[in-house]
């Protein structure tokens, strides 16, 4: 599962375990992320050989992959489990223009009911945040009634709009 002692080598490796009813689409999950995030890649793929039941032979024994430089690995699992991909876990990802969080809300989002405040659920399950990097200053910085309104706007929001949040940061109305 580690590739070993390569210099400069994250330390820590988020790992998706594709079960249930996702099992058997770990490739197509890697393809499709990869496909997604800019400087992203497959980096390697071992698959299930015959007789290692209850896996499918060609399925994903592991898979380590690139996303925005960052690497992680995937693997299918047909074994029996009581888990499966929930809200617990998430991917934060900070954007600085709205252009930017649509292209990531639109790519990624699946599960339209399950979208509120910036948080998607994507066609494999996965939760993912998609937040515009100015919040955080916002959040910071800001008096406690910027904050209240920025609280306000954004919890009516789905998608987050970068404007209106600056708008509610800085004067305090809507568009």
């Amino acid at each position: 599962m580690v590739a070993g002692e390569e210099p400069g080598r994250q330390l820590i490796t988020p790992t998706l375990m594709f079960v249930g009813e996702v099992c058997g689409k770990a490739e197509e999950a890697i393809n499709f992320y990869t496909s997604v995030f800019p400087d992203s890649k497959v980096d390697g793929i071992l698959r299930y050989s015959e007789g290692e039941d209850p896996d499918e032979e060609g399925t994903i024994k592991h898979g380590s992959f690139l996303l925005a430089g960052q690497e992680f690995a995937a693997m299918d699992s047909a074994r029996g489990h009581d888990f499966g991909f929930n809200e617990a876990i998430s991917f934060l990802m900070s954007w600085e223009t709205q252009e930017e969080i649509d292209h990531y809300w639109d790519s990624l989002s699946a599960v339209p009911e399950a979208e509120q405040c910036g948080w998607l659920k994507d066609r494999y399950g996965l939760s993912w945040q998609v937040v515009p990097s100015a919040m955080d200053e916002m959040l910071r910085t800001g008096t406690k009634e910027q904050l209240a309104r920025v609280t306000e706007a954004f919890l009516k929001m789905k998608k987050f709009d970068l404007a209106e949040l600056r708008i509610a940061y800085e004067v305090g109305g809507e568009r």
